[in-house]
């Protein structure tokens, strides 16, 4: 563990006087009706790590099936970018996480309001994928309060240049370090070996191979969990690159703490023990 990582585990601990405000409000926009099960694992990613508040933001005809699911996750109907923008009138709201379970046409709506908002913003699955035919479409609304979550097929598409399949393709470190020079987001590419690069130059690595194998991760959902523990810690006060770097240390520490049988529910549920095995 590297010092930084170290002192970035020791904010993680909650002050004796502080309240459910002192540590965020954390938006989850979800998808319509029978698309919200990653967007409700995100949303309890945001919660176990830490965050105040959680409220999923979903479209009208999915608030009864969302209800039914959740209880400490809050609900908040957002149908469309209009919606999305009276609700960030409330300065509470201040970290936000789009793309699990939304599809493409209702990403490429919000995204716009949600990048233009100033909060950070975790850009993850469809609404990475919303941009494959456009990434600098995406890369104009990236602000370095953004983070972009793509796995190996997602970074192709967004960043086709520097795609490992080509020939004499960069390292996945050097590749990453272009990605957000580029994007101007942080940009945490995905794998057993994930690389976290911020724009300003700043490049970590969160293995999970070798004494930190976590094969159990390759399951449904879990990458769902990893967008929600980011957006947590960012709505808890960490910059973009801090909250995906310790999101990243911590999704494999919970992985390896349940082990095999793994399920992307778990995630958020094995981090109580984990903090308690890092003294907090």
């Amino acid at each position: 563990m590297t010092p930084d990582l170290s002192a970035l585990i020791g904010r993680l601990g909650k002050r004796e006087d502080g309240f459910k405000y002192s540590y965020g409000h954390a938006l989850i926009l979800a998808g319509g009706p029978g698309q919200g099960g990653a967007a409700r694992l995100a949303a309890r990613g945001a919660l176990r790590i830490g965050a105040g508040l959680v409220t999923l933001g979903c479209p009208l005809p999915a608030l009864a099936e969302n209800a039914a699911r959740l209880d400490t996750v809050m609900l908040r109907a957002v149908h469309d970018a209009a919606a999305l923008r009276r609700a960030l009138e409330d300065p509470r709201y201040n970290a936000l996480c789009l793309g699990p379970g939304m599809g493409f046409d209702r990403a490429r709506d919000l995204m716009p309001v949600a990048l233009a908002s100033g909060r950070g913003v975790v850009v993850d699955a469809d609404a990475l994928s919303a941009y494959a035919a456009d990434p600098a479409a995406l890369f104009a609304l990236c602000t370095p309060a953004t983070v972009l979550t793509p796995h190996g097929g997602e970074f192709a598409r967004l960043f086709p240049d520097l795609s490992p399949k080509l020939p004499g393709a960069p390292t996945k470190f050097e590749a990453a370090r272009r990605a957000a020079a580029r994007s101007g987001a942080v940009v945490l590419y995905k794998g057993a070996e994930t690389v976290i690069a911020a724009p300003d130059g700043r490049v970590a690595v969160s293995e999970a191979r070798g004494a930190r194998a976590a094969p159990w991760l390759a399951t449904a959902g879990s990458g769902d969990v990893l967008a929600g523990f980011i957006t947590g810690l960012l709505a808890r006060g960490f910059d973009a690159m801090e909250a995906a770097e310790l999101a990243a240390f911590l999704h494999v520490e919970a992985a390896r703490a349940f082990g095999p049988g793994l399920i992307a529910e778990d995630l958020p549920e094995a981090l109580p023990a984990v903090f308690r095995a890092l003294g907090l």
